[in-house]
């Protein structure tokens, strides 16, 4: 088959592709269609910009075309999901124009527009649905729609919706679906995971494989420019003078790095838009619309809007910054050579991104040409990272490696009681060059000397006979903290004899009342002997006698309370 009339599609749908002037079909395309047709699933691998969405599309309308139904209200025949908004309007905008003239409904549904009015569109019930994952579920459970009678579910850019990660979505929604029904996935890459899932929606479905895994489009020439970070915005506005860059795509790892770009473009004199996850509806609306009709000449995007710009004549595609997946590489170069056109691809890399464009390489099996610098640009100095030195075996926190100059011994470790000098100068405590005599005479000891000198014998004497040191191994803190001065024990003293606390100072036992009125120094006031119901708060009974309890030493305290 080399022409779409070969097919056998609906006379409506070959009309429409005659007049956007389609007669060959792509490889994807000659070998899905007619599988589609017979009404099995279908598992199609396939890089970027193959025509995948045609190869599901029109088989698609062409079975709704000659099995009409009547619509059901809140309802539909046909669901498309799609990773981003910007791929799930392009999806529906194609079947709009190969389905002009047929009469089928085609409703988009994704969030960030109003819920309310993609209810009202859904209440009489359509024919086909594009959604994201995201917004469907949102519908599904305001019960605004219902996917319970479906007859063809299909499933686009599989391996994006994993990586933006909708699985467990996915999954919920696999599960509403009718077990009846024609399920088709396409996926530019096919990792196991897209394996497993693939075997949750499809029934014994025919594999179509046009390309290799992870491959890119053969008709983009790829290359490399090794510049530093700093420069990186200078190179891209040094590039885009080249008169030939007619329509240029720009990616970057960030949402912030796209709009620095934007902004050091514009002070350039180079008309720029950002398209990413922080601008709404219809900010992305307006920059895909500026970029398609010519009034915007450069777009610069993250990757998720990789797989979601389908825009002919992109003639370069400029990756600012590699991206930590392999993967998006492939599917961010394959926004140029689309329709059988040629493209470009022109990856800036700094010594920070050289193992994520050995990865890219590793992918892609095979080398990416290296560009070297416009005449008369200075790329500016590129740091090449390397990797880190392993540790040293036996020290698993790091430290200084060993026979570096810096410690008195291997590995940083010293000698009991040795410490580093002041001044941090280093000294040689081995008796090497510059070391002083005492140092050389400390060395030569035997190592049973050195433990007596440092006093680390006496753990080994018993307790009674090791000499006092400032720690001791029987605190009540447990071992390795500075030994405390017991308290003193307690002994009572006779009445009037000096108090050792307080000097030689005599305690006063005169009654109250005929004590001189001479100043005491604070904190010095002796024990009286006055009966207790004469100080405050206390009691006295009959006869003057003294009512309560002593303490050992003969001190009175409050009487005890009556039970």
């Amino acid at each position: 088959m080399t022409q779409f009339s070969d097919f056998g599609l609906a006379a409506p749908l070959e009309k429409a592709l005659a007049s956007e002037g389609y007669v060959t079909p792509t490889p994807i395309q000659v070998q899905a269609i007619p599988l589609v047709m017979e009404g099995g699933d279908l598992l199609g691998i396939a890089q970027t910009g193959t025509g995948k969405t045609a190869a599901f599309a029109l088989p698609l309308l062409h079975r709704l075309a000659n099995n009409p139904r009547p619509r059901i209200p809140r309802s539909c025949r046909a669901l498309i999901l799609s990773p981003t908004r910007e791929l799930a309007g392009q999806i529906a905008e194609s079947c709009k124009t190969y389905g002009r003239h047929l009469r089928l409904s085609i409703n988009v549904v994704f969030g960030g527009v109003s819920l309310y009015s993609q209810e009202k569109a859904m209440a009489h019930g359509v024919d086909i649905v594009v959604a994201t994952p995201g917004r469907l579920l949102d519908l599904i459970d305001r019960r605004a729609l219902t996917i319970k009678d479906i007859e063809v579910l299909v499933l686009d850019e599989a391996d994006q919706m994993l990586d933006l990660g909708f699985i467990h979505a996915l999954r919920r929604i696999v599960n509403l679906v009718p077990k009846q029904r024609q399920s088709l996935f396409f996926s530019a890459t096919m990792p196991k995971s897209i394996a497993e899932l693939a075997s949750a929606f499809l029934t014994n479905p025919k594999r179509v494989e046009v390309a290799p895994v992870a491959t890119t489009a053969e008709r983009v020439d790829q290359h490399v420019v090794f510049v530093s970070g700093g420069r990186k915005q200078a190179l891209l506005v040094e590039l885009l003078k080249d008169p030939a860059i007619t329509r240029t795509l720009v990616f970057t790892r960030t949402k912030h790095g796209a709009d620095k770009v934007v902004k050091s473009l514009e002070k350039s004199n180079i008309n720029a838009a950002a398209i990413h996850g922080n601008k709404n509806q219809n900010q992305r609306e307006r920059a895909l619309s500026d970029f398609k009709t010519g009034r915007c000449r450069v777009l610069v995007a993250t990757d998720i809007a990789a797989r979601g710009i389908d825009i002919d004549a992109v003639s370069h595609v400029f990756n600012y910054e590699l991206p930590h997946v392999p993967e998006q590489y492939v599917h961010r170069i394959g926004r140029t050579a689309r329709a059988g056109a040629a493209g470009i691809a022109i990856s800036f890399c700094n010594g920070e991104e050289r193992p994520l464009l050995r990865g890219i390489e590793k992918l892609i099996r095979q080398q990416v040409t290296v560009m070297p610098m416009p005449p008369g640009f200075d790329g500016g100095r590129e740091e090449i990272v390397e990797e880190a030195p392993r540790k040293s075996p036996g020290r698993p926190f790091g430290g200084r490696p060993q026979g570096r100059p810096g410690f008195g011994r291997p590995g940083g470790e010293r000698r009991f009681g040795e410490g580093r000098p002041q001044g941090g100068r280093h000294v040689d405590h081995r008796g090497g060059e510059g070391s002083s005599p005492e140092d050389r005479q400390r060395d030569e000891r035997s190592s049973e000397e050195r433990i007596r000198h440092s006093g680390r014998d006496q753990e080994t004497r018993p307790r009674d006979a090791r000499a006092p040191t400032p720690w001791s191994p029987d605190l009540h803190r447990g071992e390795g903290h500075a030994a405390k001065p017991r308290r003193p024990e307690y002994r009572p003293r006779e009445q009037g004899a000096p108090d050792p606390r307080r000097g030689e100072q005599a305690s006063d036992h005169r009654p109250a009342g005929e004590r001189g009125a001479e100043p005491r120094p604070h904190g010095h006031r002796p024990r009286t002997a006055r009966p207790h119901g004469e100080r405050a708060g206390g009691e006295r009974a009959a006869g003057g006698e003294r009512v309560g309890w002593l303490d050992k030493s003969g001190t009175a305290k409050r009487p005890r309370p009556a039970r």
